[in-house]
């Protein structure tokens, strides 16, 4: 991968995490976690506690999907400052460039990529 290519795929990535951490203000109202807010949220609520529950259990799971989406984002990133972004965790070959346009957070390539999900 030339240094034109990692440099368009560090913009994509701190984009990402850019528009990533805005969402997260967004829904969570600020600087407060999703858990707070959920809380707050939920506070006083005259549904039932099935649905109050699901709720609550939705918004950890988003919360923690997004936590995991950012950490990805900037494992990305250390990747790139390291010198070793676009190279397979597992065989150590090139990960194509096409994979990386679609998911530039990919740890690996495709044949391996299936094989961990086999």
């Amino acid at each position: 991968m030339n240094k034109t290519q990692q440099h368009a795929f560090k913009l994509q990535l701190v984009g990402e995490r850019i528009a990533l951490l805005a969402q997260l203000a967004q829904l969570r109202g600020g600087e407060v976690g999703r858990a707070q807010a959920s809380a707050a949220h939920f506070a006083g609520k005259e549904d039932s506690q099935a649905q109050m529950s699901t709720e609550r259990d939705l918004e950890l799971a988003l919360d923690e999907h997004e936590t995991v989406t950012l950490n990805q984002i900037d494992a990305a990133l250390a990747r790139l400052e390291a010198g070793v972004y676009g190279e397979c965790i597992d065989c150590g070959e090139d990960i194509g460039v096409a994979r990386l346009e679609a998911n530039p957070k990919a740890l690996r390539c495709i044949v391996c990529q299936q094989k961990a999900e086999g």
